[in-house]
């Protein structure tokens, strides 16, 4: 057993390999399982609560992306049935690198926040103040920019679930919790595949990766397939960091 005031290591002398190895196998499972349910009819209920999550992460990589550039984030839509809808503003002196960066933010601001979250899990003072970011965050993303109804029930929830982890759970929950999130953030560029690999988004206009097309040339079934295999090395090279030993 882990003394309190330790850190949090994914490997170390605390616990036997055994353990350790399950760990990690059952993350990269649920990796899996997570994307091979997002893809089958029903997927997004069984998963429902990382369903929104994943669309929440989705939308804020769109918005932090234009706020980063110097633009605008102005709402955040998240709907029951798991989608969503980000509205920004960008600077037209960026044309065309910043809309084809806020577009390229939603499929893959995830997966580099997800990473973070995994590579926190090497130190337990630091996972369970990244717990706490993303649990404020989606609160405080909720006062800023949500204005759906089911939005504003529903991130709260999530934010509040979150928070409560990072302040009740014991220290090797808040490990693997911080991790599972970490897991789910990278692989949520899976969550509706079609539209990666789709030109259009119907009445919204242009998909994300219609939008690369549109402002960087490349088709837009290259920016897909480049973003799904990128979020997979992210994911597998965050966790081999997170298991590495200590020296």
């Amino acid at each position: 057993m882990r003394e309190p005031g330790k850190d949090f290591q994914p490997r170390g002398t605390t616990a036997p390999p055994a353990v350790e190895r399950m760990g990690l196998t059952w993350l990269i499972t649920a990796a899996i399982a997570t994307i091979v349910l997002w893809q089958v009819p029903g997927g997004d209920y069984i998963l429902y609560p990382f369903s929104i999550l994943a669309t929440w992460f989705h939308e804020m990589g769109h918005g932090l992306m234009a706020v980063l550039l110097g633009g605008r984030f102005h709402q955040l839509q998240i709907f029951s049935n798991g989608s969503g809808v980000a509205t920004y503003g960008i600077s037209r002196s960026l044309w065309p690198i910043g809309p084809a960066l806020v577009a390229a933010a939603g499929p893959m601001g995830p997966p580099l926040a997800g990473a973070g979250l995994i590579l926190a899990s090497r130190s337990f003072s630091v996972a369970s103040l990244s717990l706490k970011i993303l649990g404020g965050f989606l609160l405080v993303s909720t006062l800023l920019w949500v204005r759906s109804w089911f939005g504003l029930l529903a991130i709260p929830i999530l934010g509040i679930i979150i928070l409560g982890i990072s302040l009740k759970a014991p220290q090797w929950m808040q490990g693997f919790a911080i991790q599972f999130l970490g897991v789910q953030a990278c692989v949520s560029v899976y969550h509706q595949l079609n539209y990666l690999f789709s030109y259009s988004a119907g009445p919204l206009g242009l998909s994300d990766t219609g939008q690369m097309q549109k402002y960087l040339l490349l088709p837009y079934w290259f920016w897909g397939g480049l973003m799904a295999i990128a979020s997979l090395v992210i994911l597998f090279q965050s966790l081999r960091i997170a298991y590495r030993p200590e020296s």
